[in-house]
Order: C-alpha cells, then sequence, then structure tokens
C-alpha cells in the first residue's frame, strides 16, 4: 500500500542551438498525482504541465531547470549482469540459447516489513504495485523445451504458450521483488537451426564445409512495457568444432571481443566461441540483429587431430585381423 515517487527533472525551455523567438513546453505525466512542482508556472490540466508560450527572444542554449514528483506504480526493472549464450548444434540441427540474469528493482524500499498474508490477499483484486510480479518473455515462432531455473532449482510458476503465429513465455518468480530486492535466474529453450542458419556455397569453404552465415538477435528475454535496462550483457556465441574466420557484424556498441575456446563433453580441441560485452544497453537492442560469418568444415568431426589418425589406423587393423582369425569375417 505504500506509493512510489519518481522525481522527474527537466528544462521549461527546450534547449537549441538558434536563438527562438516563441516557444511552448507540454509535459504529460503518466499520473495525475503530482506534488512538489518547482520551477516555472506551468498551465495544469490534468496529468499535463504546460509552460509558455514564451514570446520573448530565448538565447541559443537556454536551461530554465524545474522537477516534479510523480506518482509511478510500476517496478523499474534493471539488471546487473546478463549472459546471454547461443550455441549452434549442426548435428542435431539446433540453436540453444540460455540466459542468466541477476535483476534488482531500483524502485522505492519498503517502509515497513513484508507482510506475506497482506500480499496473498492482493491477488484477488490486483492492486496497482511497484513489485515485480511476473516477466514476459516474447520468444521467436517455433521456440521449444523452455526451462526457468533459479538457484534453488526448477521455478513451476511459469507458462509457455506456442502456437504458429507466437511463442511467449510467461515467468513468475518465487517471491515478489520490491524495491531494493534482487533475483537471480536462467532461463533457455531450443529453436530449429535452418531459421537462423545460412549455408553459402563458396570455393574458400572447402573441406567438405563452406561459409555459413548466423543472424540472431543481439538482446531476448523480458519485454516489459516499463522497460528494462541493463549494465552490463555478455554474449556467447558458441560455434562447432572447426569453425575458423569468424566475423560479426552489430550496431550495438561494444566495449570488449574475445574469442575463445569452449569446451564440453566429448569436445576434442573445444568449440570456437566469440565473445561480445556491452555497457549500459536498453530495450532497443532487442530489434538490433547479430550478424555472424564462419567457415566450418563437416570432415573436421570425423578426423578431430592428425596425430589421432595413426591410432585410429592401428584399431582399425587390429579390429580387422581379428575378424579374420576368429573367422567372422
Amino acid at each position: 500500500q505504500d506509493k512510489q515517487y519518481l522525481l522527474h527533472t527537466f528544462s521549461t525551455h527546450t534547449p537549441s542551438a538558434y536563438p527562438t523567438l516563441k516557444q511552448k513546453t507540454k509535459i504529460k505525466f503518466p499520473t495525475t498525482d503530482i506534488t512538489d512542482v518547482i520551477g516555472g508556472s506551468p498551465d495544469r490540466q490534468g496529468s499535463t504541465f504546460t509552460y509558455g508560450p514564451y514570446n520573448d527572444l530565448i538565447p541559443a542554449g537556454f536551461l530554465s531547470p524545474a522537477s516534479a514528483r510523480y506518482e509511478y506504480t510500476r517496478p523499474l526493472i534493471h539488471a546487473t549482469l546478463l549472459e546471454r549464450d547461443i550455441e549452434v548444434s549442426h548435428w542435431g540441427g539446433n540453436l540453444a540459447s540460455e540466459e542468466r540474469y541477476w535483476l534488482t528493482n531500483q524502485g522505492a524500499q519498503l517502509l515497513g516489513h513484508f507482510d506475506r498474508v497482506q500480499w496473498a490477499a492482493t491477488q484477488y483484486y490486483s492492486p496497482p504495485t511497484a513489485a515485480l510480479r511476473q516477466l514476459n518473455v516474447p520468444l521467436r515462432v517455433g521456440a521449444l523445451n523452455p526451462y526457468f531455473t533459479d538457484d534453488i532449482g526448477n521455478v513451476s510458476t511459469s507458462r509457455f504458450r506456442s502456437s504458429r503465429k507466437e511463442a511467449h513465455l510467461e515467468l513468475k518468480p518465487r517471491y515478489p521483488v520490491f524495491g531494493g530486492w534482487k533475483y537471480s535466474f536462467r532461463i533457455g529453450w531450443d529453436a530449429d537451426l535452418r531459421h537462423f542458419l545460412r549455408h553459402l556455397k563458396t570455393p574458400e569453404g572447402g573441406g567438405g564445409g563452406g561459409a555459413h552465415v548466423l543472424k540472431v538477435p543481439f538482446l531476448e528475454g523480458p519485454k516489459m512495457g516499463e522497460g528494462v535496462s541493463y549494465a552490463k550483457v555478455e554474449v556467447r556465441v558458441i560455434l562447432p568444432e572447426g569453425a575458423r574466420n569468424v566475423r560479426f557484424e552489430t550496431e550495438v556498441p561494444l566495449v570488449a571481443v574475445e574469442e575463445t575456446l569452449h569446451r564440453t563433453f566429448m569436445d576434442t580441441v573445444g568449440r570456437t566461441t566469440l565473445k561480445l560485452t556491452a555497457m549500459n544497453v536498453v530495450d532497443e537492442a532487442r530489434d538490433k540483429p547479430l550478424i555472424v560469418s564462419f567457415f566450418f568444415f563437416f570432415f573436421f568431426f570425423l578426423f578431430p587431430l592428425p596425430p589421432f589418425w595413426p591410432t585410429a589406423f592401428l584399431l582399425f587393423l587390429r579390429f580387422f585381423f581379428f575378424l579374420v582369425l576368429t573367422g567372422s569375417y
């Protein structure tokens, strides 16, 4: 039942590079509960403040500071860290995505202690609250096998809806995330690789493989009306063993780019991994693609390392002579 207020600072005059003869500024707040208005003499109509019109000559770059506090009934969702893995599997024709979040609500903290009984009672009439109750994650059509886990284990309070037109994942944390509270979790899903990967037959590819181009979103995850901000985002694109000449292109500003090896079960030398790091990312990055091109050799899986070839040949000869001596051949 505690109210949350945000402080909005602005200028009653829009900064301009040129002298202005006439100007009027309108600011529309999301609510009519507005207090502590400082600066200027606005004409208030409901949730809209009008400053001006100013008919005097306004010099270039002139600012007139003002501020106002208004009620905000939504959480301020912020991720201190997002680790996103995109794993390409040619054998299974699968694109596996996993995202690990460290979330916090930057809204106002509770005045007193959390009352679970009172919170349970609000589930029947759903009053406005600044606590984070649910996260909506729109996925690409065809996504399957989603999962939702946290530090404790599997979280069953989730719902996945999939059809020919949409795929939607609804997540409910184990507890409401109030202002100052934190919640870390991970989500993942699979997708058909052919919808994201293209094979280009070029002479440079050779070796039973060729050039491949992967196009995926740089950022997926929750899409909320109030928005989500990210302090740090690490995206890893895990390519198959034998991938080389890795190049990428994205519109998201990056602070670090690294190419490493990722070793998993039954790997020999490890899978080529492209790691991209971005800072201070907002929701607009959801619509920006990440394009990765690479050369992939299919026969690398059959003969991964040259030192293994003599051993494999000797094992084949030993097995062949064993069949001959036992009469099984």
